[in-house]
């Protein structure tokens, strides 16, 4: 059971297809403009896909492409010469929620291989088969199903129909990502990558004849948001996703930013590079550990892992995320006892700063000697996206694309 596992990362634009892969990814999966689960972020046009998988390939990494909205009819006819072009770019696979369109799939582009959505909502080994016998390569199961689930799961499939499940990011108070509150509440269809998050509202009661007073709903003591999900991170149990035989580890977030990518990608990648080395042992360090809490993120569980989460899943408190980290600059190139590097966010001399590089944990240094594209000090880094440098007083060699970033 134990085959080498793969981090798959999110890309939601170029700037995020580019963390993936600095960072260490295996796989990313994104969107064309059209039938993607998340509408929000830049996605990818046909030139912008093409020139991705090839960017991707040239690094050894797959692209998987979601195609895992629930089309419309007046969809439909626009389908055919979307999935063709997608094929024709080079992608990986397709991610499809719907049946009809995995079918409509496999006689397009016959050779593309179909990896079925969590939103198909795969909780069993029966579903799993039939996908499989219908031509799915890989099912995507649904985020509601225990370690053990997924063990039986694998027991009772072929052993060539890969198995992949969200192991980190937001987590959704529906069954699989199946949502109406946000068509109801504000004409955004959530399952046509629309949805506005009205999970993470807060409510009130209101007496019908008392209009304007508003109570305040308590399902305890911690307050109001009462279908506010805490986010997932699985990284202490790398080995026991191993053990119950799934292919793939993926990372939620193509909306997130490239930094939150770049570091939770290298946080999985040498996770799971730590667990190739000696599996039997794996333990994982703080230093790796640590990582996870210093992008934004709401409180951390372990979803329905290990068993009903009951009241470990929700926070009542707020919606809002908890921060502690800045990213301020990225770096171009390290030379002549210097970093040079691309503003991201202001910093001043003397603040303690850490430096994250791919496939490393973090190397602290202090601001010193910063100074501007012309070799002339500034105190400060206030001018944004401004090219500058600052004296490298480590020991160390930072590759391009490394980031830096700043307590906050």
């Amino acid at each position: 059971m134990n085959k080498k596992l793969e981090v798959l990362a999110p890309a939601g634009d170029q700037e995020r297809l580019i963390a993936a892969l600095d960072f260490g990814a295996d796989a990313v999966y994104l969107a064309k403009t059209q039938f993607g689960m998340r509408a929000g972020p830049k996605n990818f046009d046909d030139e912008g896909l093409a020139a991705a998988v090839k960017m991707c390939h040239d690094k050894g990494v797959k692209v998987y492409l979601t195609c895992n909205t629930l089309p419309r009819n007046e969809e439909i006819p626009l389908y055919e010469n979307f999935i063709r072009q997608a094929y024709e770019a080079g992608i990986d696979a397709a991610i499809i929620a719907d049946i009809g369109i995995m079918m409509l799939t496999k006689r397009i582009v016959p050779d593309l291989p179909i990896h079925m959505s969590t939103q198909t909502g795969i909780v069993n080994y029966a579903s799993a088969n039939e996908l499989y016998r219908m031509g799915a390569r890989r099912i995507v199961l649904a985020r509601e199903l225990s370690l053990e689930e997924v063990k039986t799961i694998r027991r009772n499939t072929p052993e060539d129909l890969e198995i992949e499940v969200f192991v980190h990011g937001a987590m959704c108070v529906s069954f699989s990502g199946r949502c109406l509150l946000s068509s109801y509440l504000t004409a955004r269809d959530a399952n046509r990558g629309q949805c506005a998050q009205p999970c993470r509202w807060g409510y009130y009661l209101m007496e019908e004849k008392r209009e304007g007073q508003y109570f305040p709903v308590f399902e305890d003591e911690r307050g109001t948001f009462i279908l506010n999900s805490k986010d997932m991170c699985m990284i202490d149990h790398i080995d026991k996703l191993a053990d119950a035989g799934v292919t793939s580890l993926k990372i939620e977030g193509r909306a997130k930013s490239a930094y939150y990518v770049s570091v939770i990608t290298n946080a999985y990648r040498m996770a799971v590079d730590l667990y190739n080395e000696d599996p039997q042992n794996f333990r994982l360090p703080e230093s790796i550990r640590s990582e996870v809490f210093k992008v934004s993120h709401r409180d951390y569980c372990t979803g329905f892992f290990f068993g009903h989460p009951s009241e470990c899943r929700q926070y009542y408190a707020d919606s809002g995320y908890i921060r502690s980290f800045d990213v301020c600059a990225v770096v171009e190139k390290c030379e002549d006892g210097r970093i040079y590097c691309v503003q991201r966010n202001k910093f001043f001399e003397g603040d303690a700063l850490e430096i994250i590089a791919p496939g490393k944990t973090y190397v602290s240094l202090t601001a010193e000697d910063i100074r501007d594209e012309n070799g002339e000090p500034m105190g400060d880094t206030r001018f944004a996206a401004r090219p500058f440098s600052l004296k490298n007083n480590t020991d160390k060699i930072f590759p391009r694309g490394s980031l830096i970033r700043k307590m906050v």
